[in-house]
């Protein structure tokens, strides 16, 4: 299950989240190549954020995925979701940061005896 978790350090309060939620959502599962109601995505506003030395409109992002994570995948991550930050937030592309994580690249190793 891919979980998208999003901050920024704008208030959210009286904005409407669905569209973010259900664009997000369509994104990730399309591009990681899972079913969307396999995707998880929390959007978390009013976190202190300062880029680049200030502290105008921003946001981080960490997605954690099992399998289906590629350099092609991140680059087509990070693009569509700073679009959508970018016209659901007015939060510019270059002050949007995304962490790509997949768990099956660390998938645990067995120990050998000693």
């Amino acid at each position: 299950m891919p979980c998208l978790y999003i901050t920024t350090n704008l208030n959210l309060d009286g904005v409407d989240t669905d569209p973010i939620f259900a664009d997000t959502t369509k994104a990730v599962a399309s591009i990681i190549g899972k079913p969307e109601h396999f995707v998880m995505v929390i959007l978390k506003g009013s976190v202190p954020i300062s880029f680049n030395g200030n502290k105008e409109g921003a946001a981080y992002a960490e997605i954690v995925s099992m399998g289906g994570i590629n350099t092609e995948v991140k680059r087509k991550l990070i693009a569509t979701l700073g679009s959508i930050m970018q016209d659901k937030l007015s939060i510019p592309k270059a002050r949007f940061f995304l962490k790509v994580f997949d768990t099956t690249a660390t998938a645990a190793r067995p120990i050998s005896k000693m």
